[in-house]
């Protein structure tokens, strides 16, 4: 029996980790957030812009009731507002133009305070605070900070307004290398008791030069956070240095480098396979974000920047003493919940950049994000002399920036900066509340990889098929997106859903690489796999014939004359049974090739004992979302006797979506025909509508729901492709169905 993955090792720190569902103890009413709402932030366009206008939700602020988001659109040169006064249905409540690039806010009173950066060049940096008023949306004051701001941060007590100004690297330059002149700096605001600065015009400066270990006369001040005493900790993200700072007395009154970390069981290789074998010694924190815990402690992210990124966080205490380090840990999470970014693994790996902190309850819960794994950890803060414990993993849109803990409210909020409509990828504010007795993600995990000490990586799921001896067990393969072919074996009695072994797809052998799609269970033992080809990229379409081992025994193509008519979506998936004695096989094809009348697929019929193909037609539907797109197949699932069931979906996500659907189909009065010949057309009953199960997650939602089965025990399964984290969310769904009685057994 594999090792079950519990406890992780941090730092000579051990701390529980319940698999998947990462709860660290029993589950309480109200200890867990359930996601409310994700708003596309393209929705606070104003009216008549194209959707399809680049937005970005960055850094996001609340009003003192918490019934108001405000948050900043780095493209569109503005804040916007949303309103959360129902926080299930945030509504969209407009955008100001500022004139300049917004970095951050935060609100006091009835204004919000935004950094704007107005630089021409990296030389000559220039920014100022704009201070609007939020009954009027109007900027009503802008005070100079003496160069380019970033984060901002207004004290607990209202009494002051701290702004980091970077005046940042030109990272073309010299490949990056500090020093960059001119030198960065802290502006402080004192705060009336309407929120407004006191001397806008005369804003206190805090030099920072001549202190930090790395490039000290050239500090570039990244991030700042306030505590009840207005104690400003100040990170220097590539000086690698933390400064305290006394706001009332405006000097510093204490720093320390940031140190640095040994990471082990990570990956480090560039080769697109997710394996905890590497080593990583010295490397520098480079925290990003900061956040106050108390009024002794701090917590930041250590996203690297100039030469490190240790890949997790840190709490120190106001001194410079780490009292905790989460080492390789962020790491094991995003490669057990399916959210690691294998594409920066010899980079910064998960790169957690932002943190805050809440006390919801009576208990203070600690927020700490991965930018590129597209994910928020919660974990419980336990005192100065114990360890961080994980409570919950929270899965976000594309590149969450700001996080938002709205106590009051028992509300958190996360914004994601990324967005490309052509890429399917929309910037969002996602609202959480800590309402439920259970973690609502994730659907699946994995259990630890006993050869190397890390978790079984995974992700990108696109296919399944259940064991017909176990109504707990089904297995899984991953698309092209990995550079290693894997069948997953899946423990579905569990919950979550857990990941329990694998075995690697073996050629001539050594490690083979298709675009798997589909499989199914191999007459005799072992599988039947399909990979996707791509005319050109000159990759086949091939029916796999694989051994309980992993070793592909055949690659089987199809006949010349049809190979010539193939386009990039080819086989998608596959299903076997036995007919009259005699296995038989057939593979949906995604969309229309080349010789295929209009909205017609193939579905492709091999008989493994003759090599005989022969072939029928399923009827396509049109497109029906606004944003256009196509429709294809996804998946094949033998039902018995001559029934099959197909996923049939548009190419959208998210609020484009239109169509994702189970169909069955059956092949009674269906003779598949060789090809030249008239194809017959099936006919197609829709038995289950994907959508609602889908949009129940209140997520941005996949475009692919890729793999379907139904188990001994008669569940209905479908789970979605992740994308493997690669502008896409990152999350998995694995929808339980119900009966399979939805499908007419």
């Amino acid at each position: 029996m594999r090792f079950q993955f519990r406890t992780i090792l941090l730092a000579s720190v051990a701390f529980g980790l319940m698999a998947g569902a990462a709860t660290a103890v029993d589950a309480a009413d109200g200890r867990y957030f359930t996601r409310l709402a994700t708003l596309p932030i393209y929705q606070n366009l104003p009216q008549g812009t194209d959707s399809a206008t680049e937005t970005s939700a960055e850094i996001v602020s609340a009003t003192d009731d918490g019934m108001m988001l405000v948050y900043t659109d780095s493209p569109m040169e503005a804040v916007g507002f949303v309103d959360i006064s129902d926080p299930a249905n945030p509504k969209p409540a407009g955008l100001l133009k500022l004139g300049g690039e917004p970095t951050s806010v935060t609100v006091a009173k009835n204004v919000a305070l935004v950094g704007v950066n107005t630089s021409e060049s990296f030389v000559e940096p220039s920014g100022h605070l704009a201070v609007v008023d939020l009954d009027g949306r109007a900027v009503t004051a802008r005070c100079d900070v003496k160069g380019q701001p970033d984060s901002v941060a207004k004290s607990p007590d209202g009494a002051f307004l701290a702004v980091v100004v970077e005046n940042e690297r030109d990272e073309d330059k010299n490949d990056g290398a500090l020093p960059q002149l001119p030198a960065g700096h802290l502006a402080v605001f004192d705060l009336g008791g309407d929120g407004q600065p006191t001397n806008c015009d005369t804003a206190r400066i805090v030099a920072l030069a001549g202190l930090a270990e790395v490039a000290a006369d050239d500090p570039e001040p990244e991030y700042v956070d306030i505590n009840a005493d207005n104690m400003a900790v100040v990170t220097l993200q590539e000086n690698n240095h933390l400064m305290v700072v006394d706001l009332a007395a405006g000097k510093v009154s204490g720093h320390f480098s940031a140190g640095a970390v040994d990471l082990s069981a990570i990956d480090t290789d560039k080769d697109k396979v997710i394996a905890g074998i590497g080593t990583l010694s010295g490397v520098p924190r480079e925290p990003d974000a900061v956040s106050w815990i108390d009024n002794d402690r701090f917590v930041t992210a250590n996203e690297g920047d100039y030469k490190g990124g240790s890949r997790g966080f840190t709490v120190f205490d106001k001194s410079g003493t780490v009292l905790f380090d989460s080492g390789n840990a962020l790491e094991h999470i995003g490669m057990s919940h399916g959210h690691y970014p294998v594409k920066r693994a010899s980079k910064k790996g998960v790169e957690p950049e932002g943190v805050d902190v809440g006390v919801y309850g009576g208990t203070p819960l600690i927020f700490v994000n991965s930018e590129r794994g597209n994910f928020v950890l919660v974990y419980e803060d336990k005192g100065a002399g114990a360890a961080p414990e994980l409570v919950q993993f929270l899965p976000t849109s594309v590149g969450p920036e700001g996080l938002l803990a709205i106590p009051s409210r028992n509300l958190f909020v996360v914004a994601t900066e990324e967005d490309s409509a052509e890429d399917k990828v929309r910037a969002t504010l996602a609202i959480f509340s800590r309402e439920g007795d259970r973690p609502f993600y994730p659907t699946i995990v994995s259990e630890s990889d006993k050869a190397v000490g890390a978790p079984i990586g995974w992700g990108a799921l696109s296919g399944l098929v259940a064991d017909p001896a176990d109504a707990n067990r089904v297995y899984a393969v991953s698309d092209s997106f990995y550079e290693s072919s894997r069948i997953f074996t899946v423990d579905i009695g569990a919950s979550p859903a857990r990941i329990t072994d694998f075995i690697e797809l073996k050629k001539d052998g050594q490690r083979a690489s298709y675009d798997l799609e589909g499989i199914a269970l191999r007459q005799g033992g072992g599988f039947w796999a399909v990979s996707e080809g791509h005319p050109g990229k000159e990759k086949m379409n091939y029916l796999l014939a694989v051994t309980t081992d992993g070793t592909v025994e055949q690659e089987i193509t199809l006949p010349a004359a049809l190979r010539a008519n193939a386009v990039r979506f080819g086989f998608e998936g596959v299903a076997s049974w036995t007919e009259n004695g005699e296995e038989t096989l057939v593979v949906a094809v995604q969309r229309e090739w080349k010789d295929d009348p209009k909205q017609h697929v193939k579905l492709a019929f091999y008989k493994p004992a003759s090599g005989e193909w022969s072939f029928a037609h399923y009827p396509m539907e049109a497109p029906r979302s606004p944003a256009g797109g196509w429709v294809g197949l996804s998946e094949i699932t033998h039902l018995g006797e001559k029934r099959f069931a197909l996923i049939e979906r548009d190419n959208q996500g998210g609020t484009d979506a239109a169509i994702k659907t189970v169909t069955v189909i059956s092949l009674d009065g269906i003779e598949p025909k060789p090809l030249g010949q008239t194809l017959p057309v099936v006919k197609k009953t829709v038995a289950i509508d994907l959508l609602p199960e889908m949009l129940g997650s209140k997520g941005w939602i996949s475009d692919k729901p890729e793999g379907f089965a139904v188990t001994k025990g008669g569940e209905v399964l479908v789970v979605t492709d992740n994308d493997g984290v690669d502008d896409a969310t990152g999350e998995t769904l694995l929808l339980r169905l119900g009966a399979a009685a939805k499908l007419g057994l």
